[in-house]
């Protein structure tokens, strides 16, 4: 989902067991707003013909942001915007590619600092999660060729009361067609690295933190945690967003969107 005119260039990424198509609202406001904007769908993930038990790493799940960062024109600055499990995908371009990326935006997404390994968001996550969190979602172990991995495919009810509780019914509809088994990759080298992110690259890139107020699957008070993880990073916040603020408040968060491409484009 590629397409539009001069301005910033936006890149989109998704959340686990989603696709581009999930930013089908935004994109077109940031296209008639004058932006070039990007939804990416990472391997295994919406349109991208792999299976999840396919893609052998978080780095390889990842490659389709990576090539198109790496594609970008001498002289063009990118705008990353990362969505909940996307934040991680982030900060891989971010360290591989720092020159190349105007700013940042986790949009109540997984945001590291320098010098804590990738996984530690999701350490906490589910340190704070009840047992019957991912409720009607379903479990498995995939036979890669490397090792086994666990992925999830995430279940209507747990979709309709903790991700998509406040966006329009037609969005959660459209998701349960279109969510895929996903994987955090827990269990790839790269999340336990901690000198892979490090101050002159990722540490170097501006970074701005969108918080949905109403997500009901990464609170606020989690959301916040990940804030301070990072000092001195900006923060935005979308009242009445859920976890899915591109559905749910897609007019607001392209405001935050577009007041962040003028000050860093």
């Amino acid at each position: 989902m590629e397409g539009g005119g001069g301005g910033v260039h936006f890149v989109l990424v998704h959340g686990l067991g989603h696709g581009a198509w999930c930013w089908y609202r935004v994109v077109t406001t940031l296209r008639a707003a004058g932006h070039r904007a990007t939804a990416l769908d990472m391997a295994a993930s919406g349109a991208h013909p792999a299976r999840i038990d396919e893609v052998p790493s978080f780095e390889e799940y990842s490659r389709p942001l990576l090539d198109a960062v790496a594609a970008a024109a001498p002289g063009e600055r990118l705008v990353l915007v990362g969505h909940s499990l996307g934040g991680l995908n982030l900060a891989l371009a971010m360290e591989r590619f720092p020159h190349k990326v105007a700013a940042a935006v986790f949009l109540a997404a997984c945001m590291l600092c320098a010098g804590k390994h990738m996984g530690v968001t999701i350490e906490e996550f589910m340190r704070r999660i009840t047992p019957d969190f991912f409720m009607d979602s379903k479990t498995f172990i995939l036979n890669t060729n490397q090792q086994p991995r666990t992925a999830v495919l995430l279940g209507p009810k747990l979709m309709a009361e903790k991700l998509y509780d406040q966006s329009p019914t037609e969005d959660l509809t459209l998701a349960t067609m279109l969510v895929r088994p996903g994987s955090q990759f827990m269990d790839d080298p790269i999340m336990k690295d901690e000198t892979l992110l490090t101050d002159g690259n990722y540490g170097s890139v501006k970074r701005v933190f969108v918080v949905a107020m109403d997500d009901a699957s990464s609170n606020e008070e989690m959301q916040r945690w990940t804030i301070d993880l990072s000092p001195g990073v900006e923060v935005e916040e979308i009242a009445g967003a859920d976890h899915m603020a591109m559905c749910s408040k897609p007019r607001e968060l392209c405001d935050v969107l577009l007041r962040i491409a003028a000050k860093y484009d």
